[in-house]
């Protein structure tokens, strides 16, 4: 069995096709995996990193809105385009693959255009839940388009079947353990709220979330674990000194870049405040956690809205859209929600309803059934 996956642009497009890479790697020795992505996207660190085979291939997306830079990046995303065809014949020519999955981002779509036209048998995963450019232009071509969100379908091609999955999660999401994680984390009995605006960072996030510190920092209702990301590292604590907001020394004010233990921190919490990715989100539903949503407006198609709503729509998620996120209004919602354990727990069981937890079996069945298997 010899699988390529072509991915890339975010960690929510990489993280599943490595999801399924991996279980297939346990359920079938022997077989062979070739990842494609961006040399110079997530993809090159991640892929390698889970232990999978890389091929570069660069592919560059269209840039919507019109700036005398944006049409230098256009012009040069057409060239790499008219290019992108011949470098992905080669590398299906070069690996020879029995099925091609994309999982969504600029590289998936040439790179699984092409293996169709070629006669592979080739698989699409949307993340979202609306669909985007890549899924709307695979759709009619490729043998199985896969769905995270019921209710999906609805924005793509009619004449065709569409098979619901999920998105994969990590399996230690569902296993960690609340009170040990609590314990180990220092939370006691406070509210553990958990907050984050992405690996890169959002002003708008680290802006609220310091006025929400300041607002509850001579409290004992809550315990803060904050991902500033990589733009905020160095701006938080700025914002916190300028709020007044002393935290060197607090056990109950946790700031770190980047949250490298996601499922001990999850289980740990009671409240999460974070952006609207499909993969996230997916998770979210996974723990079984009451959440804040505030979708990032810079997205394509603002999926993330849609994401969001999708929870919000069935009580299981409060949704802010940044246009509209202050402090004094994230001050207003979590201490209402502080104030009310019991509809934490609502919105936490009612996400929970929502999830899907064997979404990476579901997709390699749906592999394993175009091989015959």
């Amino acid at each position: 069995m010899r699988i390529l996956f072509a991915c890339g642009g975010t960690a929510g497009h990489i993280n599943p096709a490595i999801a399924v890479a991996s279980l297939i790697r346990k359920e079938r020795h022997g077989a062979k995996f070739l990842f494609a992505g961006h040399p110079d996207g997530m993809e090159a660190t991640l892929v390698p990193k889970a232990g999978f085979d890389f091929t570069p291939i660069e592919i560059q997306g269209f840039q919507r809105r019109i700036t005398p830079e944006n049409i230098r990046r256009n012009l040069n995303a057409a060239r790499l385009l008219l290019t992108a065809s011949a470098k992905a014949k080669k590398i299906i020519q070069d690996f020879e693959p029995d099925v091609a999955m994309g999982t969504g981002g600029y590289v998936s779509g040439p790179v699984i255009l092409k293996a169709a036209k070629m006669g592979i048998r080739t698989i699409t995963h949307e993340q979202n839940a609306f669909p985007g450019v890549t899924t709307k232009l695979l759709a009619k071509n490729v043998d199985k388009v896969l769905l995270a969100v019921s209710g999906a379908e609805a924005y793509l091609p009619r004449a065709r079947k569409y098979i619901v999955t999920g998105n994969p999660i990590r399996q230690e999401i569902l296993y960690a353990d609340r009170e040990k994680s609590r314990l180990s984390l220092g939370v006691g009995n406070r509210i553990c709220l958990l907050t984050f605006g992405g690996s890169l960072g959002a002003l708008r996030v680290n802006e609220a979330v310091a006025d929400l510190m300041a607002y509850y920092i001579d409290s004992d209702d809550v315990h803060f674990i904050h991902a500033t990301g990589r733009g905020g590292a160095e701006l938080f604590p700025k914002l916190l000194y300028e709020r007044g907001v002393s935290f060197k020394g607090n056990p109950h004010i946790d700031i770190r870049e980047y949250i490298h233990d996601m499922p001990q921190c999850l289980a740990a919490a009671d409240l999460v405040l974070c952006r609207a990715g499909a993969v996230s989100l997916s998770e979210l539903e996974a723990a079984g956690r009451a959440s804040i949503l505030i979708p990032s407006p810079n997205v394509a198609e603002n999926h993330q809205y849609h994401n969001a709503m999708v929870l919000a729509n069935k009580n299981a998620a409060i949704v802010i859209e940044e246009k509209n996120l202050t402090g004094e209004r994230l001050c207003r919602v979590v201490g209402q929600l502080v104030s009310d354990p019991q509809e934490l727990v609502n919105l936490g069981r009612n996400a929970h309803s929502m999830s899907i937890t064997d979404a990476a079996q579901r997709i390699c069945r749906e592999i394993y059934s175009l091989l015959g298997e």
